[in-house]
């Protein structure tokens, strides 16, 4: 599969910016999107008081055709430069480029390549890595190319190096880790910081190991849930893009636990790749800014 092609002109697009809180942000974006008579679909915005800080993502629609990639260049320019921002600018017409990786447990994949095919999701899923195969049908289903990378402690700097390889041949832009069930080293999420997704149970750390929803019955646990995070070397305490829950009770067991907490990983997993790449994400150190 070729790398991704240069940004096409595209008639909607999706604005990003964080810069410090000042007088007058919002009618300075609103005076560049008029120059290129682009009109406001959606707009949010936060000024955070704890970083005195400025977030922004606007929607906006262009009444006059496409906008060319050197208009939106342009526009993002244009706003760097006067309010000393960090900007963004996406064209919606484009999918999102993302690698998934798997092990054995296909919720999360099939959950995800199901809102894919179906349009939920923007998305091009440009390759599934699997350190072991059991998932490959799946890909073949889905005619998405599978590779098949084990992973051994002897072996990990390869196969790391051969995840590089497919990421940067596939022009892939971020990787989802679908249940995938080895520990990325931390020179790989140093070099792909904020576009790393993961998804885990919330019984950690409590309830470590092969069976945590044992654990969690034996200890008569009330709540069960999941948590989609960005991944640092920190293993599993990157910054929170989503959460969900379910209240449990003794009648449960293990199995039904377990059950439970599938269908809340695959749901808050979903949602934070679609708000992922949906641009809705702000990533500001250990923290995250979700715009609804």
């Amino acid at each position: 599969m070729s790398p991704a092609s240069p940004p096409a002109a595209g008639r909607e697009l999706v604005v990003t910016l964080s810069c410090p809180d000042r007088v007058g942000i919002v009618h300075t974006v609103t005076g560049a999107l008029l120059a290129l008579d682009l009109t406001i679909v959606d707009s949010q915005q936060f000024g955070d008081p704890s970083t005195g800080e400025f977030h922004l993502r606007m929607h906006v629609r262009s009444q006059d055709g496409p906008v060319s990639a050197d208009g939106q260049e342009g526009l993002r320019a244009r706003l760097a430069d006067t309010l000393d921002a960090d900007v963004a600018v996406h064209d919606l017409a484009v999918p999102h480029r993302l690698l998934v990786m798997v092990s054995r447990q296909g919720h999360c994949l099939n959950d995800l390549l199901f809102r894919v095919r179906t349009g939920q999701l923007n998305v091009q899923v440009t390759a599934i890595v699997g350190n072991h195969t059991d998932l490959e049908p799946d890909a073949r289903w889905h005619d998405i190319p599978f590779h098949h990378v084990p992973v051994t402690p002897q072996t990990k700097p390869e196969a790391e190096a051969r995840l590089r390889e497919i990421v940067a041949a596939t022009g892939t832009e971020t990787i989802a880790l679908a249940r995938y069930m080895q520990i990325l080293s931390p020179q790989v999420c140093a070099e792909m910081p904020g576009r790393i997704l993961n998804i885990h149970h919330s019984l950690l750390p409590s309830f470590k190991g092969a069976s945590p929803y044992r654990q969690a019955h034996d200890r008569g646990v009330k709540v069960i849930g999941a948590t989609a995070h960005y991944v640092t070397a920190d293993l599993d305490e990157g910054p929170i893009i989503e959460q969900d829950f379910r209240r449990v009770d003794h009648r449960m067991t293990p199995e039904e636990l377990a059950t439970t907490g599938q269908e809340l990983e695959a749901m808050a997993f979903s949602r934070a790749v679609r708000w992922h790449v949906e641009r809705r994400v702000v990533l500001r150190g250990r923290r995250t800014i979700v715009f609804d």
